[in-house]
């Protein structure tokens, strides 16, 4: 790559960056592949009008259709319903001399009570890719750029995620990218009281987000979903050797172990985004020999070592750990 390139490549990064981190709802778009563009639209339910969310509801059933052997999805985005789009954030990948719509990501944001008060909850949603573009390498776009997005615009504070699959290559994929999550097959994996707390009151009051029926059960020591493809999502099941494998074995072995594919279950995944998930995201996806790759580890390192906690600490209108934000009267919150 010579200077040219990469000074072209890090001008439109940094303009998109800038772009993202000044709106209050996102809808930009960007090449993150060669000949392909990325296209990240926020709360489409609210922000687009009835022809423009039409034409992307249509791009996204496109995808369905070519993904899905038979059986239509009949929840969320595909209704095409304002209601449920103004919860999502899509994450649509096309190629770029057609405009034919390839891949998409569907993530919706939750609200759920933990600890007395209602924390932010981005579920990694549904993901389809059309056969032909399979291999591309798209996993990493569709799964991290925009919950990264998101990351980097709250400043820099760790959110949490959900994710709820029964197919191995995306359970350890989530496994990788993202910090403390559980369940997962890593040694170092543990179920805390914000993993338990979280995932009752999305089992509670979510199940709509992926397409999961009252009837399902669910396993607080395991976070197994039973019978979970009664809500919608009836045509997204599987069986084991259907479903796309991991690299690794660790993460095969262990949905084989603990999800029954006749039975239809599903991992409830819960873990977080943060500095550390960051860096292993822009290490991972991109190159690591190019220099916008150490540039972009390095301000991350900066960021987590001398930056940071600054920023929070300036920053006495949001809470973060033992920091409480300032009250109109000048007092601190309890």
């Amino acid at each position: 790559m010579n200077i040219v390139a990469v000074a072209g490549r890090i001008r439109d990064n940094v303009g998109f960056w800038l772009k993202a981190l000044g709106q209050e709802a996102m809808d930009l778009s960007l090449r993150t592949h060669a000949e392909l563009r990325t296209r990240i639209v926020e709360s489409p339910g609210t922000t687009l009008d009835d022809a423009a969310l039409a034409a992307l509801v249509a791009d996204l059933r496109t995808i369905a259709g070519r993904t899905l052997p038979a059986g239509d999805l009949t929840y969320g985005i595909f209704s095409g319903q304002r209601e449920a789009l103004a919860r999502a954030i899509i994450t649509l990948v096309s190629e770029e001399a057609s405009g034919r719509p390839i891949a998409f990501n569907a993530l919706a944001v939750m609200q759920v009570a933990r600890d007395g008060e209602t924390q932010q909850v981005i579920h990694l949603g549904l993901v389809m890719v059309d056969p032909e573009a399979r291999g591309k390498g798209l996993s990493g776009v569709l799964y991290g750029l925009t919950t990264l997005l998101l990351f980097i615009r709250d400043g820099l504070r760790p959110k949490w995620i959900s994710n709820v699959t029964q197919v191995p290559a995306v359970a350890g994929m989530v496994c990788e990218t993202f910090s403390d999550v559980y369940p997962s097959p890593l040694p170092q994996a543990r179920q805390s009281f914000d993993h338990l707390q979280l995932a009752r009151g999305i089992m509670r009051a979510h199940r709509a987000v992926f397409g999961v029926g009252d009837e399902a059960g669910f396993d607080e020591n395991s976070f197994v979903i039973t019978n979970a493809y009664t809500g919608g999502s009836d045509a997204l099941k599987k069986t084991y050797d259907d479903a796309p494998k991991h690299r690794d074995d660790i993460y095969n072995g262990f949905c084989a172990r603990e999800l029954n594919y006749v039975r239809g279950d599903d991992l409830l995944q819960l873990g977080r985004i943060d500095l550390a998930a960051a860096r292993r995201y822009l290490l991972r996806e991109i190159p690591s020999g190019s220099l916008p790759a150490l540039l972009a580890a390095s301000a991350m390192l900066a960021l987590q070592r001398m930056i940071l906690p600054l920023v929070h600490w300036l920053d006495d209108k949001r809470s973060f750990g033992t920091l409480r934000p300032r009250l109109p009267s000048g007092e601190v919150a309890p």
